[in-house]
């Protein structure tokens, strides 16, 4: 496993190791004591979650509050995303930065957003299966967000403002000056 810092703090670019032959290829997608040792997280994965969406989906950006924030180790099973961390704590030095990634399931990248940080992904391709690890449960009173074209942030999510789906709850969400 290769980690690269992404120039947030905490927030790492993870490539697993991969193996590639004649019969096919085998992913080892998650060592809990490799990635401990390179990434200093010592929490544990507690919930897996996954999703199918079409191009021009943009889902996010979201984020758990207090008790019930949630790190993610986000990996594309299959198709393309634009995966987007935004760091939201208010004493880091990177607050307010943004690191965006293309994660494929052809690249094998993986993108893991520490607790506190906002996290969206845009689908640039169609039925693209995107696959996540959570250390915390999910808690809807919890939830909170910010739009994803808030001006101060200026996200490229690489698709025309006409491509951009998204869902009635992810468009009434606030700016980040609000949040």
């Amino acid at each position: 496993m290769i980690v690269k810092e992404t120039g947030l703090k905490d927030c790492f670019v993870i490539e697993p190791t991969f193996f590639k032959d004649n019969r096919g290829c085998f992913l080892l997608e998650y060592n809990k004591k490799e990635f401990q040792e390179k990434t200093g997280f010592t929490g544990d994965f507690v919930l897996g979650n996954q999703s199918t969406s079409q191009y021009g989906v943009v889902r996010g950006l979201h984020l758990q509050k207090g008790e019930f924030a949630q790190a993610k180790l986000v990996r594309v099973v299959k198709g393309k995303i634009l995966d987007v961390a935004v760091d939201a704590r208010k004493e880091s030095e990177t607050f307010g930065k943004v690191f965006s990634i293309e994660l494929s399931g052809d690249n094998n990248k993986q993108l893991f957003v520490p607790r506190g940080f906002l996290h969206g992904f845009s689908v640039l391709e169609d039925g693209t299966i995107v696959s996540y690890k959570c250390d915390n449960y999910y808690y809807p009173e919890s939830e909170d967000g910010v739009i994803y074209n808030d001006e101060n942030l200026n996200i490229d999510w690489g698709l025309e403002k006409k491509e951009i789906i998204l869902s009635d709850k992810d468009m009434k969400l606030q700016m980040f000056k609000n949040l």
